[in-house]
């Protein structure tokens, strides 16, 4: 009996000892996921000035800018997207003070939008803070380094002089260009948050399933955008605690360093048929019928007319159109900018997402300095699938001084 006791009790630490090392495994692996988040601290001069603004009760702005994971697509309602859940943290950390939240995320869009459009959809705000997501969408993208380049300075360079954070979200497979934005992010030396490098790892390994934290192949459910919330608090949360908020704090330094890459985006337009005037309109009206995300791009121009003409003049060194890219019974265009070769553009979409999307192309870039004349036709040819030639043209982009 003894010895059966003792073999009782033997088996009895063992199996206590085996759950607590796996109650310790499960508490240490969260901790490794929070700590893997934090792809880089960078400097939080900025972030410590909003922080102390807020404790002195000055109405901040926090803001967020991206693609449709930033817009919230697969969120089940408002509060569940991870912008308004940051937001949130900020009203709760500072109650008696006037918070608001602005999130310019549209689905399908990359950078190289972005950077054309910050100015009007974001930068008129004038954010304190403000979380920059296009790590999913800018691949396969030309130009990556350039147009995030482009706007991580127009924000830093803006009136308030906003704290800047960079977020690297994921696909199925765990891709990203995170590589490719990190340079951009460590030579301005900004805070970094990695989604793909917090979770990714235990993705693997087996201990969360991606249809835990994910509803399709890129877009986080409300697990996932819960995660993307806290690695942001979290890490504010950190600084915060870091921050003598009544006593005086590094002064931010305005003055940026010369660009990694190229200047060309530091200075962008981007002209609707609200904000930009063509200097010859013939067959094209501006209608919100139909028009997606009328509140980011106003009416647009249409037209199913072939031969419709609209013509700018405009200052800049590179130039790109933002166009409806929709299944249905869509038209092409041609752009010529000057007297250079004409750019011809299918508004056709293959795929059926809901009614489309916003689709940004450049269209001649490396030009000389000063006004060119941006030409754009609606064709008679059309693609083969398409019914007919209706056409929304959304923005013109320019780019350079």
């Amino acid at each position: 009996m003894k010895r059966k006791s003792f073999c009782l009790a033997v088996l009895l630490f063992i199996s206590m000892s085996c759950f607590a090392q796996q109650s310790s495994c499960c508490s240490t692996s969260s901790s490794k996921i929070f700590e893997r988040s934090v792809f880089s601290k960078g400097n939080t001069v900025r972030l410590q000035h909003v922080f102390a603004k807020a404790a002195r009760k000055e109405p901040i702005v926090v803001s967020v800018i991206g693609g449709s994971i930033t817009e919230g697509a697969a969120a089940s309602k408002t509060e569940n997207k991870y912008g308004n859940r940051v937001h949130k943290w900020w009203q709760e950390k500072f109650p008696q003070t006037d918070i608001k939240f602005v999130n310019a995320g549209i689905g399908a869009t990359c950078s190289d939008m972005g950077v054309h459009r910050v100015g009007a959809h974001l930068l008129s705000y004038e954010p304190d803070f403000v979380v920059v997501e296009y790590a999913v969408n800018d691949r396969n993208r030309k130009m990556i380094a350039e147009t995030m380049e482009g706007l991580v300075r127009q924000i830093l360079s803006s009136g308030k002089k906003p704290a800047v954070m960079l977020l690297f979200m994921m696909d199925s497979k765990g891709l990203n260009t995170q590589t490719q934005h990190a340079v951009i992010g460590k030579h301005y030396d900004l805070p970094m948050i990695s989604f793909r490098d917090a979770l990714w790892p235990a993705v693997q390994a087996g201990t969360i399933k991606w249809d835990e934290i994910e509803h399709d192949t890129v877009h986080p459910n409300d697990k996932g955008h819960e995660y993307v919330a806290k690695f942001i608090t979290s890490y504010l949360a950190s600084v915060l605690k870091e921050t003598n908020v009544d006593g005086k704090l590094p002064a931010i330094k305005t003055k940026l360093p010369k660009p990694k890459t190229t200047d060309m985006f530091e200075k962008t337009q981007f002209l609707t048929s609200q904000t930009g005037s063509a200097s010859n309109n013939s067959g094209w009206s501006s209608d919100v019928k139909g028009c997606i995300y009328g509140g980011f791009f106003g009416n647009g121009w249409f037209s199913n007319r072939p031969g419709s003409v609209l013509e700018f003049e405009v200052q800049g060194t590179a130039f790109g159109v933002v166009y409806h890219h929709v299944k249905g019974d869509t038209g092409m265009i041609e752009i010529t900018v000057d007297d250079g070769e004409p750019v011809k553009i299918d508004s056709y979409f293959a795929s059926d997402w809901g009614g489309g999307f916003p689709k940004w192309q450049l269209v001649a870039k490396d030009l000389g300095a000063g006004l060119h004349r941006v030409s754009i036709k609606l064709l008679e040819e059309k693609n083969k699938k398409s019914g007919g030639n209706n056409f929304r043209f959304m923005a013109l982009t320019a780019a350079g001084q």
